[in-house]
Formats: structure tokens, sequence, C-alpha cells
């Protein structure tokens, strides 16, 4: 599940902050969940600014319109993009509209520097003016061109992320999940459904324990699973593993011990791919196969 993927990663960097800079746990714990909320501001944020890029448009037009020397286009504006069903069922989902409410920084102003130019790049761009071009509307053609527009926007765009870094340092970590959120809640829009809920980081009181007890988990049994690693270390001596690989395999490890009911091959599939995001380029190698071996030598089904 996406939440867990997200929990999991959250843990990982925790306990990770921790070997570097030790604290208290209820410190720490606290910490780790004031950094997934703001993972949710992220999400908000990122939705607030393909709905703020409609905006725009919007305001390009109502601008052209009150030309007093008006253009056939001005007259007779390309309103495709304003129209587009996803764009709109974003902008009225009430979720994100109270939450927006609730922390007016997550608002984007019409006049900021990378909205605009943001704007201008889109719609230079091919993509946006093929789609302008095609007659009539269809939910799924609306669909694909924001899923498209965002990734090339806003998830690949290097001048976004510096400045989502810029204004809060811990997103870095986490743009990558928030991308992913946006992505998925762009595909879970259903053309005749309302949109009314979005992505939550912690769903419920089980997810919030689950968290907690991973952490806890993992730092109270650090020298437990570093004896276990060491066992299975072919050739290597423990001290040349890297310290995120050794968090990743520790979280991994506790979860496998301690987490009975999530089979096997969930638990090993989640922390490859976190090696993957957090790790070096062939750590998810490193980590497959000894959690592997892991669990063939306690039968961990």
């Amino acid at each position: 599940m996406l939440g867990r993927r997200q929990i999991r990663e959250k843990v990982v960097q925790t306990v990770y902050s921790y070997y570097q800079n030790p604290v208290k746990f209820d410190v720490l714990e606290k910490n780790m969940f004031t950094g997934i909320e703001k993972i949710y501001n992220l999400y908000i944020y990122q939705l607030n600014f393909l709905v703020a890029l409609k905006e725009l448009a919007e305001t390009q037009i109502e601008i052209g319109k009150n030309k007093y020397l008006k253009t056939d286009a001005e007259i007779n504006p390309n309103q495709k993009f304003i129209n587009n069903q996803v764009l709109i069922k974003l902008e009225e989902n009430p979720e994100r509209l109270f939450f927006t409410g609730q922390h007016k920084q997550l608002r984007w102003d019409m006049h900021d520097d990378i909205l605009v130019k943001t704007f201008q790049r889109m719609t230079g761009g091919k993509r946006y003016q093929d789609f302008m071009k095609e007659d009539g509307y269809s939910f799924e053609e609306d669909q694909k061109f924001i899923g498209k527009l965002f990734l090339r926007y806003i998830a690949e765009n290097d001048d976004f992320q510096e400045y989502l870094s810029d204004k809060e340092l811990s997103w870095y970590d986490d743009i990558h999940i928030a991308n992913s959120m946006v992505q998925k809640t762009i595909g879970f829009l259903k053309e005749d459904e309302e949109s009314r809920t979005l992505i939550k980081m912690i769903k419920d009181e089980e997810d919030k324990d689950f968290a907690g007890k991973l952490l806890r988990d993992t730092l109270n049994n650090w020298e437990a699973n570093e004896k276990k690693l060491s066992e299975r270390l072919e050739n290597w001596d423990l001290e040349r593993v890297s310290l995120m690989d050794k968090v990743i395999l520790s979280t991994a490890l506790s979860e496998l011990d301690n987490f009975p009911f999530t089979p096997s091959r969930v638990i090993i599939n989640e922390y490859i791919e976190i090696a993957k995001v957090y790790a070096t380029d062939r750590s998810n190698i490193f980590i497959n196969g000894i959690l592997d071996k892991y669990c063939k030598d306690k039968n961990r089904i």
C-alpha cells in the first residue's frame, strides 16, 4: 500500500538521522510524525500548483478580453485548458479547499516567478499546443494530458524541486513521495464521480501504531540486528557496510521479526525499493540477498 511504503521510508530516514544525531525517543518520534505531516503539505502545495496554472490561464484570457484592441484569439479564446475536467475536479475538491484555507502558506500567488515561468514554458510547448488544437473533450485525454504535464513541468522540473527545497528543507528528501501521491490522485479520478478524498499519509490509528512500533523496534534491536547481519555477510566486515544500508536492513529485519502477518516477500520488495531511492546503486542487490537469506534461515514465509 502507498501509505505503508511512505511510513517505511520515514522510519528509515528517522533511524538514519538518529545515528547521526541521537535524541530522546519521544523527540525522535515526534519529529518523524511532523515530517510525515509536512509531506501532506507538499502534496497539497503541488495540487495547488496545478490549480494555479488553470487560474493563471483564466487570468490571461480575461486580460485579453479587456484589451481595447483585440486579436481574434482574444475575442474567441481557446478554453480547452481551463475546461480540463481533471483540473476542475482538483479545483473543486473540498478537502484541498479546506486544508488550503487552514494553511494559507500553501496558496500560490499569481505573480510567483516559478508559476509564471512554468506557465510560459507549458504554453510554449508542443504537447500543450497539440492538446489545445484537438477538437472535443474527453475525460481520458484530459487525464493523460494533466498526468504528463505534471511529470514534465513539476515532478521532473529541477527548478521547481530546488524552489521547494528552499521553501522547506525537509521536502528535499520527500519530493518523490509527494510526486507519487499527486500522480495517483490524478489517476484515481473518475469522470462520473466527485473528487472528495485525497491520499492520506497516515490513514488511521493502525498506520500510526505501525510507524511508532517499527521505529521503536528498530532502535531497540539495533545491536541484535547487527549481529544477524554480521552472521550473513560473506567475505565482508560489518564495518564496511554503509550506515544507510545498515539502517535499511535493520528496519527490514525488525519488521520481519515483529510483524509476522506481513508476507516476507512484500517486506523485502518494499525495502529494495527504498534502497533504490536512498542508498547506492548496488545496495538493493546486497539488501535483497541478505534479507532473502535471513528469511530462508528462519523459514519466514
